[in-house]
């Protein structure tokens, strides 16, 4: 166990209401933080003007990107630049592309300035054919200007969504025929006058410093806006966590998306609040991107390292044959997963790479968070035992557990969570309870009922667990992960099916790789890849305990699923209630034992 991962023993406050509810939280103190993340920007201008603020592939293959001294000097034109075009929370720079230099330039100098920044999903623009959940986030946000990193990728999407009077900045200063374009590198030769430091002197802690979407998994995204003292807290929350990060500048190599709240406010946030480099991997956790990451991590070595599971399940096979690679990636201090459970080839995998590599592992480690809460409300701050420890409330936060049916419902207050969605009161009224406690959707159990400082795991979602005709409850997270470890490597996601009915059953989504390795490219249809996936039901069914726990037949998910009628997120997160529905002859199907069904007789 490393020791930066130790948590020092303390006993987790535990109150015991009489309706059944507890209250946990830690008896540690949440230290003082900045009203404002671009505070520590300048900090680290002072302090360290000459290091590598964030860095991104240059066109000769190596790294660019700007000092913490020349990021405060941008930061303060682009900043003036915006409060030029009248900007505020009302009208709010939209950012339609993903991570990059200029991007994070861009929000910084917005949240500087009180004009917050919305990084918006690129799938939004170049995967949807509708643009519904494009035009829904302008109708919300009403932007007064948008930013693009190149102008014909996304000119078919402002063409039709963004108003004529709205200017586009755009990252490489192409133009749009018929559109005011601005180039980015003029933002920044702005004249800076005395309005930037008066303005961001005036600015509040509760003031929104950037809107981020919730992925929209059960209907169109909400917006979140967070504030300065939620992004703030988080961090001093994170370092309290995680100690190392302000014993030497941590060095991030990461891809994860900024429009989502695990990269753009807790990744990228603990690289400017603890004066670290933050390097823009520009690959992508899949067959052919992955090597990008790969390539990243021969060059350079991360202190802490982020990634998804399917990301760490990609990438290790390039560490297994890359002694340099494994070598960079096995010096990080914490290897650090969210999203979803890790999968037992990718939990074992590592840890014994690791130690064949360097004399020993890392702690693998998660948390537990939302869009809504900045993101991370709970830490595993010891190395975890099994995969899905999500460990106990952070400092400053107090979790509320809720018995519902045979679970705990997790809510959370604390300086982290959100004041609410934006325009939107009714969803607002609906998302917190009579004590102001934020309604995260989440349960989760004990590790150790009688030893609350062992922490907690992930129990699943509250709202997508269902009975069964006889009355019997089904746990339906424990049943998708059982499902997704025996049928694994052949199956990438399911969904659960059997509300109200005799028994489970579940529709496959294929991993299309695996399947052609196994049965070629016509494999949908060939009788190995139907035998195989038998006899893993069939091995499954074998350590089933009960009706609750067996699924008595499957089917492939056959087609695409439709990211613009909300089947399946940019997150790639599936909507399963929204898929059965959508798709009710399939699932009619599945339980009259048509020919698509692979069942135990």
């Amino acid at each position: 166990m490393s020791d930066c991962a130790e948590l020092a023993r303390q006993q987790m406050r535990v109150e015991q209401r009489a309706d059944g509810c507890l209250i946990l939280s830690t008896p540690e103190t949440l230290g003082d933080y900045p009203d404002n993340l671009t505070d520590r920007i300048a900090q680290w201008a002072a302090d360290a003007p000459e290091r590598l603020f964030i860095a991104e592939r240059a066109p000769d293959g190596g790294w660019q990107g700007p000092t913490y001294r020349e990021a405060v000097n941008d930061m303060k034109a682009i900043g003036q630049a915006l409060l030029d075009y009248g900007l505020s929370a009302e009208r709010p720079v939209v950012i339609l592309s993903g991570n990059s230099v200029a991007h994070a330039l861009l929000a910084f100098a917005g949240m500087h300035v009180g004009v917050p920044a919305a990084p918006i999903s690129p799938a939004y623009s170049l995967v949807s054919t509708d643009f519904s959940k494009l035009r829904h986030v302008f109708d919300l946000l009403t932007p007064g200007l948008v930013f693009v990193d190149t102008a014909a990728a996304y000119a078919r999407a402002i063409r039709e969504v963004v108003p004529l009077d709205v200017p586009v900045v755009v990252g490489d200063g192409t133009t749009l025929e018929g559109r005011e374009t601005v180039a980015f590198e003029d933002l920044k030769r702005t004249a800076v006058t005395a309005e930037v430091a008066n303005v961001h002197s005036a600015l509040h802690p509760d003031d929104v410093a950037k809107f981020l979407f919730t992925s929209g998994s059960t209907g169109m995204p909400k917006a979140v806006p967070n504030t300065h003292r939620m992004l703030c807290s988080n961090q001093q929350m994170l370092l309290q966590a995680f100690p190392f990060l302000g014993e030497q500048p941590p060095v991030l190599v990461d891809w994860l998306p900024w429009n989502h709240t695990f990269g753009g406010n807790q990744n990228l946030g603990i690289s400017v609040y603890n004066g670290g480099t933050l390097y823009i991997d520009d690959g992508r956790p899949t067959e052919k991107d992955i090597v990008r990451t790969a390539n990243a991590l021969r060059e350079l070595s991360p202190t802490i390292y982020f990634n998804v599971p399917k990301g760490y399940d990609a990438l290790l096979p390039y560490l297994k044959a890359d002694p340099a690679i494994a070598r960079n990636f096995f010096a990080t201090k914490v290897i650090f997963y969210a999203g979803a459970s890790l999968p037992e080839a990718v939990w074992k995998g590592y840890p014994e790479l690791a130690v064949a590599t360097v004399g020993k592992a890392p702690p693998l480690m998660t948390s537990l968070g939302a869009t809504e809460t900045a993101p991370c409300s709970l830490a595993a701050r010891v190395g975890a035992l099994v995969p899905g420890e999500i460990g106990v409330p952070n400092p400053g936060v107090s979790a509320k557990l809720v018995p519902v049916a045979d679970k705990l419902e997790l809510r959370l207050r604390g300086p982290n969570v959100m004041p609410g969605y934006w325009r939107d009161p009714q969803r607002t009224a609906e998302a917190f309870d009579a004590e102001g406690y934020y309604k995260i959707g989440d349960a989760v159990r004990f590790i150790d009922r009688d030893n609350p400082d062992r922490g907690m795991f992930f129990d699943g979602r509250v709202a997508e667990d269902f009975k069964l005709s006889s009355g019997v409850w089904v746990n339906v997270a424990a049943i998708r992960l059982n499902t997704l470890k025996y049928f694994a490597p052949l199956v990438r996601d399911v969904v659960i099916a059997g509300a109200d009915r005799q028994d489970i059953r579940a529709l496959l989504l294929l991993d299309a790789a695996e399947c052609e390795r196994l049965a070629g490219s016509a494999y949908p249809a060939h009788a190995d890849l139907r035998a195989a996936l038998a006899d893993r039901l069939h091995a499954m069914a074998m350590q089933a305990t009960g009706s609750s726990t067996c699924l008595a037949a499957v089917a492939v998910l056959e087609g695409e699923l439709s990211l613009d009628a909300g089947e399946v997120t940019d997150k790639g997160s599936l909507n399963s209630r929204l898929i059965l529905s959508r798709r009710a002859e399939v699932v009619e199907a599945l339980y009259s034992n048509a020919p698509i069904t692979i069942g135990l007789n």
